[in-house]
């Protein structure tokens, strides 16, 4: 059996200035609307594992049913919103005078959400379970299907094969981090 996590597609939220914390908040919920940019091309392990599978699994944001389309336009979309990317805090307050651009902020929050701090978004330890049940489900895909190819996202992808891994699953250690990675699985 296989499972392959495939992380999607760079979004064509490609803002990157300097921003206050509402203004990334906003910057995140166009981020979550957004699908990839145009004429995005797919690594050849993306391709090479998508493109013989008669379905696809993705989250429910568009960057990543996009990217599933985008490896095989005549496989099935399935989408869950089981798969989609664990969120981040955004501080209540406005922290004024700090500036930061998109990527130092997604940093910051995310080691604060690692160490609990998960101000109106579901916990590490709810992500943790959330990706529990995914493996579970991949697995169960897997079995029916001798595979499973998910289009995802980058940080609940590396969760997931945490939990894969527990569970006797062969693969990387560590998933990667671009767009388009491709980390295969094998029980």
């Amino acid at each position: 059996m296989e499972i392959t996590l495939i992380r999607h597609g760079r979004s064509s939220q490609m803002d990157n200035h300097r921003m206050n914390s509402r203004e990334f908040k906003k910057w995140v919920e166009i981020y979550n609307r957004l699908g990839i940019l145009e004429g995005e091309t797919c690594s050849s392990d993306a391709i090479e594992k998508g493109s013989s599978a008669s379905f696809l699994l993705t989250s429910d944001l568009k960057r990543s049913i996009e990217s599933a389309k985008s490896i095989n336009p005549s496989a099935k979309i399935q989408t869950d919103p089981l798969f989609r990317e664990t969120e981040l805090p955004i501080p209540a307050g406005k922290f004024p005078g700090m500036r930061l651009r998109p990527n130092t902020w997604a940093v910051v929050l995310r080691l604060l959400w690692l160490y609990g701090y998960s101000q109106g978004c579901e916990s590490y330890r709810d992500a943790k379970l959330r990706a529990k049940h995914a493996s579970s489900t991949l697995t169960s895909i897997a079995k029916e299907h001798h595979f499973a190819v998910l289009v995802g996202h980058g940080f609940f992808n590396h969760l997931i094969a945490r939990e894969l891994q527990e569970a006797g699953w062969i693969g990387k250690r560590k998933t990667g981090s671009k767009h388009w990675n491709a980390d295969t699985y094998i029980y």
